[in-house]
């Protein structure tokens, strides 16, 4: 791997190990190990604090100066965005959206299958709270995120569901949207009840409320389209 001029290669240092006898070998941080490791670090300071804290704040739960941190995050908004890749884009899988367009199966059996593995991803401390805190902040995270949602699931859903059906094919109605989202934000709120409200009542038997819920959004799907 080539350097730039004057980067040098991550060095190994010596530090005293905890039994005080022999030396224990730290190495130095490359300049893009460093990097990751700052925004696993603001993951988690987000998740916590929110977007309402400076950058001032976060180089000081990272340990470093202000300065050192716009040398790899020119902005707040740049930091944000490495974060949204992580925590959004990274954890998408690519084979949901071919396991909803797969027609030699019911719509139905492809529904759950997708939402059990989509839940096993979005089910998670720091992507529930770092989501509804940018959308009180108003960090575009939300705007970015909700627009993939509805372009590659639920657009697709419905298009999976009217086709089986029957229904003559053509685009989502912002009816037949708005009774995805319904259904989509049942299921996050599930997550939210478990995740985020503390002592909150919820059934534990995830796989019945998303057949639950899978069975009422096509049930009214169908009627939606009888009455077009």
């Amino acid at each position: 791997m080539t350097r730039n001029a004057g980067e040098t290669a991550p060095k190994a240092t010596a530090t005293k190990s905890s039994d005080g006898q022999r030396p224990a070998i730290r190495r130095r941080l490359s300049s893009e190990e460093r990097r990751q490791e700052f925004i696993s670090k603001a993951v988690e300071f987000f998740a916590e604090e929110g977007f309402q804290s400076s950058t001032r704040e976060l180089a000081r739960r990272l340990g470093v100066t202000q300065p050192l941190l716009y040398r790899y995050f020119p902005s707040k908004d740049d930091l944000i965005s490495e974060v949204y890749n992580l925590v959004y884009l990274k954890r998408w899988r690519h084979e949901w959206e071919g396991l909803l367009a797969d027609r030699s199966r019911p719509v139905r059996e492809r529904m759950v299958e997708f939402y059990q593995a989509y839940t096993d991803v979005v089910f998670n401390r720091d992507w529930m709270r770092i989501f509804l805190f940018s959308g009180l902040k108003g960090v575009d995270i939300n705007t970015r995120y909700l627009k993939r949602v509805r372009q590659r699931i639920l657009e697709p859903i419905i298009r999976e569901c009217r086709h089986e059906a029957g229904f003559a094919p053509r685009d989502a109605s912002e009816r037949e949207i708005e009774y995805a989202w319904v259904m989509h934000g049942g299921i996050f709120h599930f997550g939210i009840r478990k995740l985020i409200y503390e002592g909150a009542e919820s059934i534990d038997d995830k796989s019945f409320m998303i057949e639950a819920s899978m069975d009422a959004f096509i049930a009214q799907l169908r009627l939606l389209g009888e009455e077009a």
